[in-house]
């Protein structure tokens, strides 16, 4: 049985990221700022560096594999675009943002052309806007 998926619940967290490693990394930084506050040596400086990279490392590679799975949404999107959408609207897609992309993937099928209409109307900008009006959310499990 499918869980199901709205706007108040499509975010999602990975346990082992959010709550593991991003914790860790920033204690290791304060820690090694206040070791090199109380002591100031080229070693304890050394330290802040290192704690600075790997802290980067963490934050970088998780921003590399979304916008990845960015890139996929979209060229998905646009595909099922092609597919579901009545010709008069076709041309639109090109005009959509990328953020405008993203979030019309919980759309579904049936109301998928009434939201490119609002869109490309202005009457709906933000991701946030076009998600809040979606009625059939068409779950997406399998994201970063």
């Amino acid at each position: 049985m499918e869980r199901e998926q709205s706007y108040k619940t499509h975010t999602r967290y990975l346990p082992p990221f959010h709550f593991f490693i991003l914790p860790v990394m920033l204690i290791n930084l304060l820690n090694a700022l206040r070791h090199a506050v109380q002591q100031p040596t080229l070693h304890n400086g050394w330290e802040v560096v290192f704690a600075l990279g790997l802290a980067a490392l963490a934050l970088f590679s998780r921003v590399q594999a979304l916008t990845v799975q960015d890139r996929v949404i979209r060229l998905e999107e646009r595909l099922r675009m092609r597919e579901v959408l009545p010709p008069e609207l076709r041309p639109q897609v090109d005009a959509l943002t990328y953020r405008q992309l993203i979030a019309l993937r919980f759309a579904s099928d049936a109301e998928l052309a009434d939201l490119v209409r609002e869109i490309t109307s202005g009457k709906l900008t933000t991701s946030k806007d076009i998600k809040m009006r979606v009625r059939n959310w068409r779950p997406d499990w399998l994201r970063a």
